[in-house]
């Protein structure tokens, strides 16, 4: 951002903040709803193969490590291309860089739908990831730039959606797999569509790009190595660093569990869907109402230690009550609140970790957090296999209780987080 710029936006901030205590985070121009509607969808992908994990095993004659490559290879492209983004959007424009988002998650979403071995699949949730980096690393600054809120209020906004969409995935992904495993892929291609539609409609092209100097200004500036670079600020790199030890938990939790509950105890399509929509449920919840509530009460830091802390608790659970089928499922919509919490609180934390440009932050922390995420599904099912069916989670929460370490060693570096936040 240029200096005349960002001299602007500090002499817009009071006035802002102002406004933004004033107003309800809801009230909001159609444009941001139409983003958020269409970061619902991007987010169903996530738990959308959850509950036809059992059946896909069953039909396409897959091994537990091929599926769980569903999942490595959705985060680990999402990881990479997250370098990219930066970019290619200075150069493409928000809309359009949400607008290539989109089309890139229908097409490769129907592909998938269409193929008939799961490595074919797999190959295509690469694409997916892809698609959903351009989106994902997009919105939140799309949001932001148009919200009639503060930034906080924005985040928030943007997690509610992120919680509805992890929410909806698995139940959408279970009612739909009952007719079909190929079903829910066509099910978020059709959504795509019509997300694609409102936000060609509804968000102004002047609006959702900078003016023409800066914009001018920033396609000079970018540059690949802006992720790299911000990763020197030891705050940021502390956050993405921790957040990839807890995406490892996070996706052992999500994609294990399924596993767990559909191979070991029988859960059918529509069982898992229930189990998942609830997690999803107290997720969505929590990001909203307790997180800032927590923030405010306890600061950022604390809180956050204190919900990776709970969250291994239920990993750890999980794991000595394995063969327990209530426990799992217990532990898994319990866990949705924790998580939910962590998410609100270590998103509003990164955006305040470094003194870089918004995106460049976002892109550098999602690009370490995601690479857990790509790891965590595959080794998971290498751990039951080389240990037991226990073990996952156990080094799953061992993982999450690294991130808190982590953190906690590094808290006088971290300390001006909370300090922005209060300010």
């Amino acid at each position: 951002m240029s200096s005349p710029a960002r001299q602007q936006v500090r002499a817009a901030a009071p006035n802002q903040g102002a406004a933004a205590k004033k107003q309800s985070m809801f009230n909001q121009p159609i444009a941001v709803w139409a983003i958020a509607f269409a970061s619902i969808i991007a987010f169903m992908g996530l738990g959308l193969v959850d509950p036809i994990l059992p059946m896909m095993k069953d039909q396409l004659h897959a091994t537990d490590s091929q599926l769980t490559l569903l999942f490595t290879s959705y985060n680990a492209v999402m990881a990479v291309a997250m370098l990219v983004t930066g970019v290619i959007s200075a150069r493409l424009g928000i809309k359009r860089m949400l607008l290539t988002g989109i089309v890139i998650i229908a097409i490769f979403s129907a592909l998938a739908g269409s193929v008939d071995q799961v490595m074919d699949i797999v190959w295509l949730r690469a694409g997916w990831g892809l698609g959903n980096a351009f989106f994902v690393a997009t919105a939140l600054s799309a949001i932001v730039s148009l919200s009639r809120v503060g930034v906080g209020a924005s985040i928030i906004l943007f997690e509610v959606a992120v919680g509805l969409g992890i929410s909806v995935g698995p139940l959408l992904g279970g009612e739909l797999g009952a007719v079909s495993w190929r079903a829910p892929f066509y099910g978020v291609a059709g959504l795509m569509v019509l997300a694609f539609c409102l936000i060609l409609f509804m968000m102004p092209k002047a609006s959702a790009k900078a003016p023409a100097t800066a914009a001018a200004q920033l396609k000079k500036k970018a540059s690949l190595l802006d992720p790299f670079r911000a990763l020197r600020y030891r705050a940021l790199f502390i956050f993405g660093l921790s957040a990839a030890f807890y995406n490892f938990g996070f996706f052992t939790l999500l994609v294990y569990a399924a596993l767990v509950l559909g191979h070991l105890h029988h859960l059918d399509v529509h069982g898992l869907g229930y189990v998942f929509l609830g997690w999803g449920l107290m997720l969505a919840f929590t990001s909203v109402v307790t997180a800032p509530k927590l923030q405010k009460s306890m600061g950022t830091i604390t809180a956050m230690c204190t919900q990776l802390i709970l969250f291994a608790a239920t990993l750890f659970a999980m794991g000595y009550w394995t063969t327990n089928e209530t426990v799992v499922i217990l532990m898994v919509i319990i866990a949705g609140a924790f998580l939910g919490n962590n998410n609100t609180l270590i998103t509003t934390a990164v955006m305040n970790a470094a003194p870089v440009e918004r995106p460049t932050a976002s892109a550098a922390y999602s690009f370490l957090r995601f690479i857990g995420g790509a790891l965590a599904p595959y080794y998971a099912v290498k751990f039951a296999e080389w240990f037991d069916f226990h073990a996952p989670f156990y080094i799953g929460g061992g993982f999450v209780i690294l991130a808190v370490i982590l953190i906690w060693l590094n808290r006088k570096h971290l300390k001006h987080v909370d300090e922005a936040e209060a300010h």
